[in-house]
């Protein structure tokens, strides 16, 4: 019987095949259009795996590995193979668990449990045998299976974080990948084989591992192994955090909330953030010299709740704090430089009249009485409505902006009077041990809840808008994190099960025909894991308060 064709329009083109023909024998016909390795296949904002066949006429997107979604799809599967030549070095010991844990520069930190010891034989003895399944082309299989079945194979394999999980899910089917005999969970698409997974590489680290991995803006390459190590050290901080609240794992906050956990695990999750907010300001307090305290890290951390909570703890030590906005030094806008596409970059050290805001922060140390401006952001103009500040003995300034840990804005303040702080949504909290949840997912949570709270934008413009606020973070204020003085992780272990109520409704409102749509759909299949709970239990100085609202802090 001969097989029906179906017509496939790609680049514009229209092409026939014969129905069953995969989608990965048609993206490598269209391969040397592609500067980079098709990954996925689109279709009406609907991604699908290129092992996926032909079942009709249809009109085809390709995602390749430069594109952000295809990056993360190259990330996710090399951690599948990861964890399969470990499970092959370790002569398939159940006993033998790999964890990854959080990000590290630009790769993943893992660990490995059961008496492996992690060295540098061990790292090229998985290295070899991963680089050996490239070579065989070892494919990735998936097979959906319901949602018993599944937990019953994850209490098998000895995956009990993943067996839990999915105890709390309301979907009847699991897809499960596998290579070879080795089978696994994964939050999200792979690449049809190993084969498409050559670039990486592995560095000791601390008591594990770092996998370093291209990025997307140079798929091929991997960049070389920065260690950051005041940002590790908060990372593990958190992470212990988590082990000593017995919570690692989405299903373990899940268990915290059904088994009528909740109210201590906030209390104390709260608590070790006062604690920590504490600390620092006895350190600064015992710093001597201390008049300018900088703040600085990305979008929705928490900074204007953290500059309010720290100043409180100030003024228990009898320190007087007043905030700065170093947003109110900003260039006229006429003035302000433009981005490639024309538009006004608010967010390049160059938008700052850096001159003025020295001038001004000198003056004052040296005891003058000093007027500050105010920006007047329907204007464009910077004003001066009077408004005048001078420095006592116990005062000191509390100045908010991304450039903060940037010694460019504060060359002619004195290095001993400067007191750096970056702060940062650094989610702690996994999926399960092999599926990480990225801390920008938090993040772009928290923006799309305030700013659909506060601000009357709508979730599709704040997906829009966010790999623009991702560069800007990646140019400002990334580079400097080791500048600061200190680190303040601002996630809390259990927010995303508080954001998921507010999320969730903004998010389905975005429709199926936008490209947004598919980020949105990422976000609510994430979102899915989570046991929601509501907020009347989040104290009302919590910074989690600064997106959902409701807090005692006027901001």
């Amino acid at each position: 019987m001969e097989k029906r064709q179906y017509q496939v329009k790609v680049n514009d083109m229209i092409h026939t095949y014969d129905e069953g023909t995969t989608f990965e024998a048609i993206a490598k016909e269209f391969q040397s259009q592609y500067e980079h390795t098709i990954v996925l296949g689109c279709e009406k904002n609907r991604l699908f795996e290129l092992k996926k066949t032909l079942k009709r006429d249809c009109e085809l997107k390709f995602i390749t590995t430069g594109d952000s979604v295809g990056n993360q799809t190259y990330k996710r599967s090399l951690c599948l193979m990861l964890v399969k030549a470990i499970h092959d070095i370790c002569n398939h010991d159940k006993s033998c668990k790999v964890r990854i844990d959080f990000s590290v520069d630009k790769g993943y930190y893992c660990t490995v449990s059961g008496g492996v010891v992690i060295n540098e034989e061990f790292l090229a003895a998985v290295k070899r045998r991963m680089l050996e399944m490239v070579e065989a082309k070892m494919p990735i299989e998936k097979r959906s299976v319901h949602t018993d079945e599944a937990v019953a194979l994850f209490k098998q394999h000895g995956m009990h974080d993943k067996e839990r999980l999915f105890e709390y899910r309301r979907v009847s089917k699991v897809n499960i990948y596998s290579m070879n005999e080795f089978e696994d969970y994964y939050y999200g698409y792979m690449v049809p084989d190993a084969s498409y997974l050559p670039y990486f590489e592995l560095y000791l680290y601390g008591d594990g591992f770092v996998i370093q991995m291209p990025e997307s803006k140079n798929p091929t390459v991997v960049p070389p192994f920065k260690p950051r190590q005041k940002l590790f050290q908060v990372l593990d901080e958190s992470s212990k955090w988590g082990d000593m609240l017995g919570i690692q794992t989405v299903a373990d906050l899940n268990e915290a909330v059904t088994q009528g956990r909740l109210q201590e695990t906030i209390l104390v999750q709260e608590a070790l953030q006062e604690k920590k907010i504490g600390d620092i300001a006895r350190t600064i307090v015992d710093r001597e010299n201390v008049k300018f305290i900088l703040i600085a890290g990305p979008s929705s951390s928490g900074k204007t709740t953290f500059s309010h909570r720290l100043s409180i703890q100030l003024r228990a030590h009898g320190i007087i704090p007043h905030p700065i906005a170093v947003d109110n030094y900003f260039v006229n806008r006429e003035d302000t430089p433009r981005d490639e596409d024309g538009n006004y970059n608010y967010e390049c050290l160059e938008a700052i009249d850096v001159r003025q805001f020295n001038k001004d922060m000198t003056d004052l140390l040296a005891g003058k009485e000093v007027e500050l401006p105010n920006f007047n952001f329907k204007t464009g103009k910077r004003e001066y409505n009077g408004k005048t500040k001078k420095l006592g003995e116990h005062d000191v300034l509390v100045i908010e902006g991304i450039h903060c840990l940037n010694d460019a804005l504060t060359y002619q303040l004195p290095k001993e009077n400067k007191f750096k702080i970056y702060i940062s949504a650094l989610t702690q909290l996994n999926i399960d041990e092999h599926n990480r949840i990225p801390t920008t997912d938090g993040r772009l949570l928290r923006r799309m809840v305030r700013d659909a709270r506060t601000r009357g934008t709508n979730a599709k413009e704040t997906i829009a808008m966010w790999p623009s606020v991702r560069r800007g973070e990646e140019e400002n204020i990334f580079p400097y994190q080791e500048e600061a003085d200190v680190m303040f992780n601002s996630a809390l272990i259990y927010e995303l099960a508080v954001l998921k109520q507010y999320a969730e409704p903004v998010l389905f409102g975005i429709g199926k025909d936008c490209e947004e749509y598919i980020e949105a759909k990422r976000l609510l299949k994430f979102l899915d894991y989570f046991v929601g709970i509501g907020s009347e239990h989040v104290p009302a100085n919590s910074l989690l308060k600064e997106f959902i609202g409701g807090g005692c802090f006027q901001i």
